[in-house]
């Protein structure tokens, strides 16, 4: 059992979670005016994603599908669109390391960089996860959680380093068993590009350790006062960056540049 600290027995914080106000997020190309409005009135400098041809269209711009931050000053990205975000990413001090696996649209050939974090510990289908971010991940001295879940990242709302949301049923177990407190919400009723529903973790991102971003509202979801209550409880406030319906992103992947 990990207990919230890793076997190294050094305390980390969660590499999805700004160390200050986040002042950078990198976002799905095709977010509305509105949500990038919302993120730059809070004084976030925006990076829309480049499309990634290799995935199914639906999740073609998701930035959790392309990239996944080692921690808060590295970043491991997919060959096929390193060089778009190495140019976007290096001027502001980030260490832009590219990948190993190139993706293709056939799960699970498309989750080779979809990696949830909580404090301490990375969760995914490590026989897909591209051995390059292994590689970095074991070097933090980060944990591993092997679940049969690929889309770990879309799975996973992070309220907080030991804390998060999700519909997957296996995931939620599996945390709750290691000490994180996790809400476990119904599946569905999320709007994402030409498919039934997408996930909630792709929903949202992390503005500061106490306050969480969503794409939309979160009213139609049958859960909706549930999830507002679990973070009343925990002291956090959400931001809502519109009033559209709840969309999956691929995650707002928000960092805090000095």
């Amino acid at each position: 059992m990990i207990k919230l600290i890793n076997k190294w027995g050094i305390k980390m914080t969660n590499s999805f979670i700004p160390l200050k106000e986040a002042n950078l997020a990198i976002i799905d190309g095709r977010a509305s005016e509105k949500i990038v409005n919302n993120l730059e009135i809070l004084n976030i400098k925006v990076i829309r994603s480049i499309k990634c041809n290799a995935l199914e269209e639906s999740i073609s711009y998701h930035p959790d599908m392309v990239l996944h931050p080692i921690n808060h000053n590295t970043i491991v990205v997919a060959p096929s669109v390193f060089d778009y975000y190495d140019d976007k990413l290096s001027p502001f001090g980030l260490k832009v390391i590219k990948g190993e696996t190139t993706l293709s649209s056939k799960y699970p050939y498309d989750i080779a960089y979809n990696v949830g974090r909580l404090k301490n510990i990375a969760i995914h289908n490590f026989r897909y996860t591209d051995e390059k971010l292994k590689f970095f991940l074991k070097k933090e001295n980060v944990n591993f959680l092997n679940i049969n879940q690929g889309y770990s990242k879309c799975s996973l709302a992070i309220a907080d380093n030991i804390s998060g949301i999700t519909a997957d049923v296996y995931m939620f177990k599996k945390l709750l068993e290691l000490g994180y407190d996790m809400l476990l919400i119904e599946p569905g009723h999320i709007n994402l590009f030409n498919q039934k529903y997408g996930f909630i973790g792709g929903t949202s991102g992390n503005y500061t350790k106490d306050i969480v971003l969503f794409s939309g509202r979160l009213d139609k979801h049958p859960d909706y006062l549930k999830i507002e209550n679990y973070f009343r409880r925990k002291n956090k406030k959400i931001i809502y960056l519109s009033d559209d319906d709840i969309i999956d992103l691929g995650t707002i992947i928000t960092l805090f540049i000095c």
